[in-house]
């Protein structure tokens, strides 16, 4: 009888599933059944009373089924989390509308978890430079798309839906890529600079020709290997694994160059709004993570510069000895040599030409030597 029970109620929401199925995208309505699945499983197993809509209350159903969620031998982070909430409300708002007796404030505001702060994690400019130049020595059709993925910051799927015609002439020397429909459904337009441009001819030149039976050549897919297979998730993230470990770099992640691509810009000065655009997020929150990236880099380099200040301006002492009536000897000649020393490192201290300064160095270690020598001839 409770089976039956449960399956009039799941009739009802998987009923509510289809309308909504109309307006919403496959993978969305997918993931809407995930989640009412879910749902109902917890109230089969603890209260298989329930027979419809109406029968269910805050307490103890759902807070119920929100404590099963945080409790579970395997919890769904804050994301799962929220993303089931607003699920279930949607349900619920909808089942309300459609005239069945829900009780209102089933699931309120104070339910939703918080987010996960998370930050970007580019890769130092160390590594990005061993990554770039062997990634630029391997020069294959993956090395080259990872480059691309580096110079523009798009998101992997992005990068792999790009067309033969993606590329885009605006006029003069400018170029744009256009990049096609991404994980947020909309499509951008990311501004490309000459070496991002020849990355691009490169890849044309290494991917396989579109067939000869195609109806629009130049819409063809680009990544396409000679064998005329598509370039995969997979073999992409494993090309840059071995490409770190020939670079001598720690393991790097896909997604590291889209950071890496923003972090870049926004301490070369680009605006937010501007990276926003080219990034494609919805929300600027997201672009501000960024901030806080370049935020920790100031104060690293200005403590940093804190701590040299106290060298830069140390003056080095020059050392004092008891002045004897007769300062024609070895020794005097040494004190007479410290004190050349002494001036010429105050010299050089003021010059901003640094060959000069290196020369003023290297005269310095000759005097030291000179000084060295003849304490040992002194001593002999």
């Amino acid at each position: 009888m409770s089976t039956m029970q449960l399956c009039e109620l799941d009739r009802i929401l998987q009923e509510q599933l289809q309308t909504l199925a109309v307006t919403l995208k496959p993978a969305t309505i997918r993931y809407y059944r995930v989640q009412t699945n879910r749902f109902v499983r917890y109230l089969h197993l603890n209260y298989p009373e329930i027979q419809s809509p109406g029968q269910l209350q805050r307490n103890p159903h759902v807070l119920g089924w929100l404590r099963s969620l945080a409790e579970d031998d395997h919890p769904l982070t804050n994301r799962s989390r929220r993303a089931a909430l607003i699920c279930m409300t949607r349900l619920f708002d909808d089942l309300a509308d459609n005239g069945y007796p829900v009780r209102e404030a089933l699931i309120l505001s104070q339910d939703l978890p918080p987010h996960d702060l998370y930050l970007p994690i580019p890769l130092s400019p160390e590594v990005d430079s061993l990554l770039s130049r062997e990634l630029r020595h391997t020069d294959d059709l993956l090395a080259n798309a990872l480059l691309l993925l580096r110079a523009t910051g798009m998101r992997i799927g992005e990068c792999l839906r790009l067309n033969r015609d993606s590329l885009r002439h605006l006029g003069g020397n400018l170029w744009a890529l256009h990049v096609p429909l991404g994980k947020l459904h909309n499509e951008r337009w990311v501004p490309m600079d000459d070496d991002a441009h020849k990355t691009f001819d490169r890849i044309l030149a290494l991917a396989a020709p579109p067939p000869h039976d195609a109806s629009n050549p130049a819409s063809t897919p680009l990544l396409i290997t000679p064998n005329g297979n598509k370039v995969s998730y997979h073999r992409m993230s494993k090309a840059l694994k071995n490409a770190a470990k020939r670079a001598g770099c720690p393991p790097v992640r896909l997604h590291q160059l889209r950071h890496t691509f923003a972090t870049v810009m926004l301490r070369a000065g680009m605006s937010l709004t501007a990276l926003k655009e080219i990034l494609g997020h919805r929300d600027i929150r997201m672009t501000m993570r960024y901030v806080q990236v370049t935020q920790n880099d100031l104060q690293r380099e200005y403590h940093l510069a804190r701590r040299n200040m106290a060298s830069v301006h140390a003056v080095p002492r020059l050392r004092t000895h008891h002045v004897e009536a007769d300062d024609t000897g070895i020794a005097g000649i040494c004190r007479a040599l410290d004190a050349v020393k002494h001036r010429l490192e105050m010299h050089r201290r003021q010059l901003t030409n640094q060959h000069a300064k290196n020369k003023i160095q290297s005269l310095a270690r000759r005097l030291a030597k000179l000084c060295g020598a003849l304490a040992a001839l002194q001593n002999a």
